[in-house]
């Protein structure tokens, strides 16, 4: 019978960075439940793998996957379709690996078995395994939990992506000092903070790494009324943050004169 799997993805990082100089390299992501990845395997002699042009994993990497959990050769066909551009920083990959897993393997594991599946096939992940990413403070590289965080308080996003983007490289460790912003993370910041919280994350490593420039997005927000800037700190996406029904019907246009595309807009978090 054929077995169907789907796993949201998210939308950047509300902070990325090392906690401190020497420190892991650590994120809050933000979690996007309307870009997601499906997948679809159905059984047969042969192994196949579809993604409709738009490439996520590798058979190499399917390949492997089967090994490790069925313990015998690969077969049957797997389809994939992903709602987010691979390398865009939205979860597409680890979307990917988590949906085909669940898939092969006939349901979820528990989340620190994925999160090892992950980094093992990719050397990262993203905490999408666990079912409250946003209230993590999450290690990457290591694919830890680092530390609990209070519920996030309702936001709406709207945002895009800004270029093709690139693929997280599991050996880069250049990010800025984060620690002072995740302790104040642990503290259950409300809306307006944690928009300045976000802003300042994605300000610090663009300033480091360079890569798209959270700055004009940011200026045109604080003309919509948002309360600051998301921004895929290895991707391409980047977004406002507002309190929930404050959107201006204005955003949309706004972003997309800055040269956002394929934008979308989501309901996150829950505290009031």
């Amino acid at each position: 019978m054929p077995r169907r799997a789907c796993v949201a993805g998210h939308f950047g990082e509300l902070l990325q960075g090392r906690l401190g100089p020497d420190g892991p390299v650590a994120l809050v992501t933000l979690p996007c439940p309307v870009l997601t990845v499906t997948a679809e395997w159905r059984p047969g002699p042969d192994f196949g793998l579809w993604q409709g042009g738009r490439d996520v994993l590798t058979r190499g990497q399917l390949a492997r996957l089967w090994r490790t959990l069925r313990m015998d050769s690969p077969r049957g066909r797997l389809h994939l379709r992903a709602g987010m551009p691979p390398g865009g920083g939205a979860g597409a990959s680890t979307a990917a690996l988590l949906a085909a897993l669940r898939c092969l393997g006939g349901g979820p594991l528990p989340p620190e078995d994925e999160a090892a599946l992950c980094l093992a096939l990719e050397g990262a992940s993203d905490p999408l395994m666990h079912p409250a990413p946003g209230r993590l403070i999450w290690a990457p590289r290591a694919g830890r939990v680092l530390a609990d965080l209070p519920p996030l308080p309702a936001l709406e996003v709207l945002g895009g992506f800004s270029g093709p983007g690139r693929r997280t490289d599991p050996g880069d460790t250049r990010f800025a000092d984060i620690a002072d912003l995740a302790a104040e993370m642990r503290q259950g910041p409300g809306r307006a903070r944690l928009g300045a919280l976000a802003s300042e994350s994605a300000r610090r490593n663009h300033a480091l790494r360079g890569g798209p420039d959270p700055a004009p997005v940011l200026a045109a927000g604080r003309q919509l009324g948002a309360l600051g800037v998301a921004a895929a700190h290895t991707g391409a996406a980047l977004g406002l943050i507002f309190a929930p029904g404050t959107v201006p019907q204005a955003a949309g246009p706004a972003l997309r004169a800055l040269g956002l595309s394929r934008l979308v807009r989501f309901r996150t978090g829950g505290r009031a």
